[in-house]
């Protein structure tokens, strides 16, 4: 039996997480939203300041260039002799040709570093741009993710409301392939299938401890740790008594069997489980599983149809099949035809073909 160790506990702990509003995934996914939202709306501010600063600039470089162009003609048509008297009474020292070299030297510089900055801004710009159309994107990547994980966290939730009423039917598969979409590694999805499959084990206690917790007002672990205390109370008590034997449920001894034999008790659901011990005999199991070994068969023939773990004619209407020329492996792909009749109607069906001219060895089983 799987007690409620504080391994487990953690893993229960994780999952519960997982079912309620404040799911780690739901709130990472908040976090990533409001992130995202945060920078979408920086980086529009960002783009609308780049593009007036970008047409600033061109408007900027085309003044320079037609005003420089003005001054050059301007200067090239004066001469400082025909002002000669004026400039000297107001003692200013004017030289058109010492100013239109300036012009000439610096306006071309001028011109290039606004084009200069204006390159880098269109930069930015796309660097802007890309970062916010990245926002974009992620928030309505986490909208559909938001929805695909209210998705799976409902099934979480059915899984472990069906666990909890003791009527779950799920396969470790369905089980693991929906925990592995929440990053759960292997050996967790392996061992939460477990808790699920068979909630007697440690899925009952943890919840019987939940409301425990809330009615006392205390934490689960607080809950956990005088659990774990009392456990250890009552084992040193019971030191020395060595020789009293524990007994185990016939799930757990159907289960231990199955383990024993090659198979992986969780490919059955728990409702193959129950059929089998509503029908359960171990030594007609032994004898069908080890017949099955014997002749080839594969086990997971059993697992797809657990009737024949306890069917009491097993080995007696494969080897019907066999006397009329089947081959095992072509029994094993239509095991319906072992699970359809009984070993006195599978003798009448070979009795009626034979009887008709016709030879079984050569009408498939699919046609039986």
């Amino acid at each position: 039996m799987k007690m409620l160790t504080s391994e487990i506990t953690k893993l229960l702990d994780k999952l519960y997480n997982l079912r309620g509003e404040d799911s780690v995934v739901l709130a990472d996914m908040e976090k990533s939203r409001i992130k995202a939202t945060e920078t979408k709306e920086r980086t529009s501010n960002e783009k609308t300041t780049l593009q007036n600063r970008i047409e600033d600039l061109i408007e900027e470089e085309t003044i320079l260039a037609e005003e420089g162009e003005k001054l050059m003609n301007a200067l090239s048509h004066i001469k400082a002799e025909d002002f000669k008297f004026v400039l000297d009474k107001l003692n200013i020292d004017f030289n058109p040709e010492r100013l239109s070299a300036e012009v000439d030297n610096m306006l071309p510089k001028t011109i290039e570093k606004v084009q200069k900055e204006t390159a880098a801004a269109k930069d930015e710009l796309v660097q802007v741009e890309s970062e916010m159309n990245t926002a974009i994107a992620t928030i309505e990547e986490l909208s559909i993710r938001k929805d695909e994980a209210l998705a799976n966290q409902a099934r979480l939730n059915e899984y472990f409301e069906l666990a909890l009423n003791g009527n779950i039917n799920i396969t470790r598969d369905s089980i693991t392939a929906l925990l592995e979409k929440f990053d759960f590694s292997e050996d967790e999805c392996r061992e939460a299938a477990k808790l699920l499959m068979f909630p007697e084990d440690a899925l009952y206690e943890y919840e019987r401890k939940l409301k425990e917790m809330e009615q006392s007002g205390k934490s689960i672990s607080e809950v956990f740790a005088e659990a774990k205390e009392n456990v250890e109370i009552n084992e040193e008590k019971e030191e020395g008594a060595s020789s009293d034997i524990k007994s185990i449920s016939p799930k757990e001894e159907l289960i231990n069997l199955l383990t024993e034999l090659g198979f992986d008790y969780l490919d059955f659901t728990n409702g193959d489980l129950e059929k089998v011990l509503a029908n359960y005999n171990e030594k007609d199991l032994r004898k069908n599983v080890q017949y099955a070994k014997d002749n080839g068969f594969k086990l997971d023939m059993f697992v797809e149809n657990v009737e024949l773990l306890y069917d009491k004619e097993f080995e007696t209407k494969i080897k019907k099949l066999i006397a009329i020329g089947k081959e095992p492996f072509d029994i094993y792909l239509n095991p319906h035809i072992l699970m359809k009749y009984n070993s006195y109607d599978l003798e009448n069906v070979i009795n009626k073909l034979q009887e008709s001219g016709l030879d079984p060895k050569i009408i498939p089983l699919i046609a039986y």
